[in-house]
């Protein structure tokens, strides 16, 4: 108990090991998320690797099976285009083998030549060592003329009566198929590793067909063209019939039967469970009738995997041991020096003014320990220059105090002087005093923002000082809807603008001088438009202003920093979205746009 006690203030106490701790575990946990998405995409890609090799193997079977029907439909072809063949064959399919055989040495009789079109069959077998047996199966005679590899001939007879195959025959659907029981049955050919090939033979004057051309393949054959690409290829590849029948079968285990999960493959996307969990691969070929199936067990992959999840365990653990022993050094070393420096002000805490840190190094540390040292060297002097500081900062305030002017005070003085004026008889002087008086209390008062009514009587109160001061050179309009009287605004936005035109835009010389300012509300913003018939400025001096109300710190001409400083005002308010808009033309005057939100807030105090 004790002991965690001890630890858990150690920890807190402590801020290079708490630093230290959670650098630690953010590398650690950074490390292992990057080892983990590491391995993710390392088996992402050795999966889509084997997957990739197993459909390029796929495809090379299937092209293999077709090459193979492409040459036995060749040879069919051949036959067609060789008269003397096609008949020789045609005569054997529509009689017995004894007319046949008659026919044959008549033709010799009459020097035609015995061109034997059964040799036309052996020679198929000499020229491709894969082919097991060719069959050649009379339709309407019903037998069946066999030929092997080792080049014997056998004829069966195979009359309905007594024999299934020529219904074997009839039935037997798609190009590529596995060989008929029954027929295997008829010519004693029970090697399972074996597929068939199909194509009809027709009496060419009639078209019409007279049998059948059965080749049986060896499946063992395919296997050479899996060894092609060099390596070797994860899992298994299947071939089947259109019924499920296993045509071929690397791993060497569902030969001689319907493949156990046929029914399974149509609907499998991906990756499903047969005799164990694995990856699925199809390849069909509608127009011979056979698919190429590839499977690719999990496990066999997961065990692919195993190297290389050593190998990021192994980085993962040294990474994990450099981002901790290596930082480790720095911040002890840190450590160590701070905790000096620590001591050292615990000694200054005491009144010791004469320790100094002795530290050469150029880092922080080493410019905090310097600054440190120059700190006492001159704490002592400035102990004397405090105390002076503090005397001068109270005669300071004491002068302040008597600088203070009492508001009421200038009230009182502008009332009287105006009872003066009016007991004089000088009403427009009154009047004059009268203005500057209510403008005064106006602006003493510690506010920000007013409603749009007192604003605007404000400026009327301005501009009627200087419409005394002109008489008939001067005149001003003020309208706005009483419905936007409450609404609310910043103290002294228009003023400076208005004071702008009095003092750089009025034409002194002019007998029509006059500005009107008009406030009107549109959606959600009140729109203050303040127009003048003044001098104007020309188009050089408008776009310097209106690029100084974009970067008000570059401003600096005099004559526009009121305006200046209500567009800075209103962006501060309100966004950057409102602010102030300015047209003008010499000679013709000047409008100035101001836009802000309506607001019914109360008043603002600073």
């Amino acid at each position: 108990m004790r002991t965690g006690l001890y630890a858990r203030g150690f920890f807190r106490h402590n801020l290079f090991v708490r630093i230290l701790a959670v650098f630690s575990l953010i590398a650690i946990v950074t490390i292992v998320t990057l080892s983990y998405f590491a391995y993710l995409f390392i088996t992402d890609s050795m999966l889509d690797n084997e997957r990739d090799k197993q459909k390029s193997a796929m495809d090379r079977v299937s092209r293999y099976v077709e090459k193979k029907n492409e040459s036995i439909q060749m040879k069919v072809q051949s036959i067609y285009r060789d008269q003397q063949l096609s008949e020789n064959l045609t005569f054997l399919l529509k009689t017995s083998y004894q007319e046949y055989v008659e026919h044959r040495l008549d033709r010799f009789n009459e020097g035609s030549g015995m061109y034997k079109g059964l040799d036309y069959l052996k020679s198929m077998i000499e020229d491709d060592p894969d082919i097991e047996n060719i069959l050649l199966f009379s339709t309407e005679k019903q037998f069946l003329y066999v030929n092997s590899q080792r080049n014997l001939s056998k004829l069966f007879e195979t009359n309905e009566a007594h024999s299934y195959v020529p219904d074997a025959m009839a039935l037997q659907s798609g190009i590529v198929s596995v060989p008929n029981n029954w027929v295997r049955k008829t010519i004693d050919q029970w090697n399972e590793k074996l597929y068939s090939m199909r194509s009809n033979i027709n009496d060419v004057g009639t078209l019409k067909t007279v049998g059948q051309l059965l080749v049986f393949f060896r499946s063992e054959a395919i296997e050479s063209v899996l060894s092609e690409s060099g390596s070797r290829i994860k899992g298994s590849i299947l071939v089947l019939s259109p019924e499920g029948y296993v045509i071929f079968d690397s791993s060497d285990r569902y030969y001689g039967r319907v493949y156990p999960f046929k029914d399974k493959l149509n609907s499998i996307k991906g990756a499903d469970m047969l005799d164990e969990s694995s990856y699925i691969s199809t390849l069909s070929a509608n127009n011979l009738g056979y698919s190429v199936v590839g499977i690719l067990p999990k496990e066999e992959i997961a065990a692919s995997y195993q190297p290389a999840k050593r190998l990021i365990i192994l980085i993962s653990g040294a990474c994990i041991l450099t981002a901790i022993v290596v930082p480790s050094l720095f911040v002890l070393n840190f450590a160590k020096r701070t905790n000096r420096l620590i001591r050292t002000m615990r000694r200054v805490e005491t009144g010791d003014m004469t320790v100094r840190i002795h530290d050469t190094k150029e880092d922080e540390i080493g410019q905090i320990s310097r600054g440190f040292n120059q700190m006492l060297a001159e704490l002592t002097r400035h102990i004397d220059r405090v105390y002076k500081a503090e005397i001068k900062q109270k005669h300071t305030e004491l002068t302040a105090l008597q600088a203070r002017i009492n508001p009421h005070f200038l009230y009182n003085t502008l009332e009287v002087i105006r009872m003066r004026a009016i007991s004089q008889g000088v009403t427009d002087v009154s009047e004059m005093i009268y203005s500057l008086a209510v403008l005064f209390k106006s602006f003493v008062h510690q506010q920000t923002v007013v409603s749009l009514r007192e604003e605007m009587d404000n400026c009327a109160r301005y501009l009627e000082l200087f419409r005394i001061r002109y008489k008939d050179k001067f005149s001003y309009r003020i309208d706005y809807d009483p419905e936007l009287s409450d609404w609310k605004m910043i103290k002294m936005s228009l003023q400076p603008i208005v004071e702008n035109y009095i003092v750089h835009g009025m034409r002194t010389d002019g007998q029509d001088n006059e500005i009107a300012i008009r406030a009107v509300g549109e959606e959600n913003i009140i729109r203050v438009t303040i127009q003048d018939n003044g001098i104007g400025v020309t188009s050089e001096k408008l776009e310097r202003i209106r690029r100084n109300l974009e970067r008000p710190e570059n401003a600096s001409e005099e004559s526009s920093l009121g305006l200046y400083s209500v567009n800075e005002r209103l962006k501060l308010m309100y966004g950057k979205e409102y602010g102030v808009e300015i047209w003008s033309e010499p000679a013709v005057g000047t409008t100035v746009i101001l836009w802000f939100p309506y607001s019914q807030g109360s008043d603002s105090h600073v």
